[in-house]
């Protein structure tokens, strides 16, 4: 009997190691292919809420493969409600969401998503295929655009991964729903098609999956965390009303900059006071504006903060401390009434990213055989956020997967683990650059693998 079980557990590895082979050539041929795509969306970014020409290309790309695919999912909502941290969103601002479906006989319904808005910075990689766009923003602003959050490898990925999943469809049962995502860098596109009918008008899926490239990690490896792995995001603004005077006069005012600073020193209790510490939280002032001239003590002080969670009672807590501090800071300086702080808490934020523990575990076994287990890592969860999480936070409770796709030299990486050098520039650099050909093909063999594990094969 033992050695029936060791027989058959081999044919099942030769068989899984024979398929992993297959999908591993077809990615390789599929190569030139995939990179010439990712050249022409890193030279060509568009900002949030912009994106219609990498939108058009995507689906430029999807049509011959025989997806049905819908437009402007997203739109109504930038048309009738966002509002930023500088007010309303201007005229030519749309949603360029889209959604594209494959149904392939009954079984499971899986979302793969791809966001595409790039960010306002100058490039500074020195890349032949470098970008040299400027564009006008969501706020009306002119500025130099640059994917430096490699998005452009997460919309070459899912082609890539959608070609293979196309040649595939005798592997695989079910409906593959693909999306292309405007605007996560500002945390409002994910809700916009979402408050836009996407779990109404198109199929509901039963899993939702993505890859973010990542320049912490080494190229051709893929990493991800099991249960909370990205963060609550929230932003907070604190008005401070003090009373101001020339500098040489002290006693004739309510000096905002030193409230501030009360407010600035008594939140850190937060942190290290309020809150378990076998929980996790963030409150950063990331920005203390006051003032205009050194002899002239000002009338307002303005705070801004970023607030990071992974549970939402954490989050709250931390919410409500931050506005008890200031409110009880201010009024010791005598600041109450009409002269309390106004404290705005953003209304729009960016929820935590949960990866559902099974899930990810059938997901990341499945990548694990076909790109190899010496490839693939669990990682702690991060600080950072990221809205992806919107998909999961609806009242169906959808699970979500979000696994990262190594971006940076293995050998630049090696170094800098081993203390020979500084680790090489990463997302949200204008130095960054992802290694093409380990990324891609390492991300567009993780996202079909996952996928046909979703999809139950056949």
């Amino acid at each position: 009997m033992r050695k029936f079980l060791l027989s058959s557990a081999a044919l099942i590895m030769s068989a899984s190691m024979a398929s992993a082979n297959e999908l591993r050539t077809a990615v390789e041929a599929d190569y030139e292919y995939i990179l010439d795509l990712y050249k022409h969306f890193h030279a060509n970014p568009e900002l949030s809420f912009k994106e219609s020409k990498s939108a058009a290309r995507m689906i430029a790309e999807l049509e011959p493969l025989g997806f049905t695919i819908t437009e402007g999912v997203g739109d109504k909502w930038t048309k009738k409600k966002v509002k930023t941290d500088v007010g309303e969103v201007l005229d030519g601002v749309g949603g360029y969401g889209f959604v594209a479906v494959m149904e392939n006989g009954d079984g499971p319904t899986l979302m793969l998503r791809a966001d595409m808005d790039a960010l306002p910075l100058e490039e500074k990689t020195g890349l032949d295929y470098a970008s040299n766009v400027t564009q006008v923003d969501y706020r009306g602003q002119e500025a130099p655009v640059m994917h430096a959050c490699a998005h452009d490898s997460h919309m070459a990925i899912l082609i890539g991964a959608a070609r293979q999943l196309v040649n595939m469809k005798d592997q695989w049962s079910g409906t593959l729903v693909l999306i292309g995502q405007p605007a996560e860098e500002i945390g409002n596109g994910a809700v916009a098609m979402i408050d836009d009918g996407l779990y109404e008008k198109f199929p509901k899926p039963d899993y939702v999956l993505a890859t973010h490239t990542s320049g912490w990690d080494t190229a051709g490896d893929v990493t991800y965390t099991s249960g909370y792995a990205l963060a609550n995001v929230d932003s907070v603004d604190i008005i401070i009303k003090g009373v101001g005077a020339h500098g040489s006069a002290p006693q004739m005012v309510r000096d905002p900059i030193v409230v501030g600073s009360q407010i600035v020193n008594a939140l850190q209790t937060l942190i290290s006071r309020e809150t378990d510490p076998l929980k996790s939280g963030v409150v950063t002032v990331g920005s203390f504006q006051a003032g205009y001239k050194h002899n002239i003590i000002p009338d307002e002080a303005h705070l801004q903060i970023t607030v990071r969670s992974y549970e939402d009672d954490v989050r709250a807590k931390l919410l409500a401390g931050i506005e008890r501090i200031a409110i009880a800071q201010a009024a010791s300086a005598g600041l109450t009434g009409d002269m309390a702080p106004e404290v705005i808490i953003e209304k729009d934020y960016t929820p935590s990213t949960y990866n559902d523990p099974e899930i990810t575990e059938r997901v990341m076994t499945a990548i694990s055989a076909s790109v190899g287990e010496n490839r693939v890592y669990e990682r702690p969860p991060s600080m950072g956020g990221e809205d992806f999480s919107q998909f999961g936070r609806t009242d169906d409770d959808i699970p979500t997967v979000i696994f990262w796709t190594g971006g940076n030299d293995p050998q630049a990486m090696a170094e800098a683990r081993a203390g020979k050098r500084r680790f090489p520039p990463a997302n949200h650099s204008p130095l960054f650059a992802p290694l093409p050909e380990p990324t891609l093909k390492t991300g567009v063999e993780a996202m079909t693998a996952g996928a046909l594990e979703l999809l139950g094969g056949k």
